[in-house]
């Protein structure tokens, strides 16, 4: 009798040992963060800083893998299919879930469906820029009547179809009434040179990836299209003050994790990197990149998504942009 009730007994707390052995705190082993665009780039060096201050902050390693490819759809596919345990996020371009299902026959994601929002990141603005030894001018004013008065109008260089460059370029042509034609690129490494030899008269690109030419002043920058001035270029103007409103323009990113991941994981995470992107140190060091550190709440980064999409969906009808 003793035996059967303390094997009564055990069985009973079983299903209580269960859940208590499953809600191990987390994190209590590394976490993966995917990042879909090549080693070396702004957007990598950023989340690598990222992971490190969280891995300070929670105790465990963010090992960042690259996953790059498709304008950043390879890493939303795998992060869409990947365990919602918290132990799997990404750093997401909004270019990626915004801007890539209007221009894709097709994306492998839904994003409505498929992820759980976490934080926004950080800004990256673009600039306006002209070669200085080619373009003759010091003011987007003087590059519009410039623009005009050439035969066959201008070229814009961009990191490729679809991309911010592309369509704020192609959007700045139709406010400003120049003909313009896109020239595409694989990134600033090949747009730069090409703007060097004259082959291209401008760019509105990441101002990251122009910091040096711009330093060195080979590259001219016209306008920063942030609602504010840049800190770093504070004699730029912003494209508001050149004379085009609504143009403010700030490719940017966000963290996010697979649809179900837990929703105490997602918001703790947030709360995380609010407190630490408060730090003045870490925002220098961002500024120096060409980087404003954000943050976010989950339900405020939704929103900013939704915000942005009939912003890039007008943009993208201008531009005409299509991706294979």
């Amino acid at each position: 009798m003793l035996k059967r009730r303390h094997v009564l007994a055990l069985s009973a707390a079983a299903p209580l040992a269960a859940p208590a052995l499953a809600q191990a705190p987390w994190p209590n082993r590394p976490v993966r963060v995917l990042v879909g665009f090549p080693p070396g780039g702004s957007l990598d060096v950023l989340t690598r800083m990222a992971a490190e201050q969280m891995a300070q902050r929670l105790g465990q390693p963010f090992v960042v893998e690259t996953r790059s490819g498709a304008s950043g759809n390879i890493a939303a596919e795998a992060l869409a299919r990947a365990p919602a345990d918290g132990y799997t996020i990404s750093t997401v371009s909004m270019h990626t879930v915004v801007i890539n299902p209007m221009v894709f026959p097709s994306v492998p994601f839904d994003a409505a469906r498929d992820f759980q929002w976490i934080s926004a990141m950080w800004d990256l603005p673009n600039v306006f820029a002209v070669p200085a030894q080619h373009v003759p001018v010091q003011t987007a004013q003087e590059f519009v009547a410039w623009a005009r008065g050439r035969r066959g109008g201008v070229s814009y260089g961009s990191p490729g179809a679809g991309t911010t460059g592309h369509l704020s370029g192609a959007y700045f042509a139709s406010r400003a009434g120049i003909e313009a034609t896109h020239v595409p690129f694989r990134g600033a490494a090949q747009t730069i040179p090409a703007m060097l030899g004259g082959d291209v008269q401008m760019a509105i690109d990441n101002l990251a990836s122009y910091t040096g030419v711009i330093q060195n002043g080979s590259i001219r920058p016209l306008a920063v299209t942030m609602p504010e001035r840049w800190p770093t270029l504070p004699e730029v103007p912003t494209m508001a003050e050149a004379g085009f409103d609504r143009f403010n323009i700030s490719p940017w990113h966000f963290w996010a994790g697979p649809a179900g991941m837990p929703r105490e994981i997602a918001e703790r995470l947030s709360r995380e990197i609010r407190a630490t992107w408060a730090n003045p140190d870490l925002q220098q060091r961002a500024i120096a990149m060409g980087a404003r550190l954000t943050g976010s709440t989950p339900e405020a980064l939704g929103a900013r998504l939704g915000a942005e999409t009939p912003r890039w969906a007008e943009m993208v009808r201008i531009s005409g942009a299509q991706a294979g």
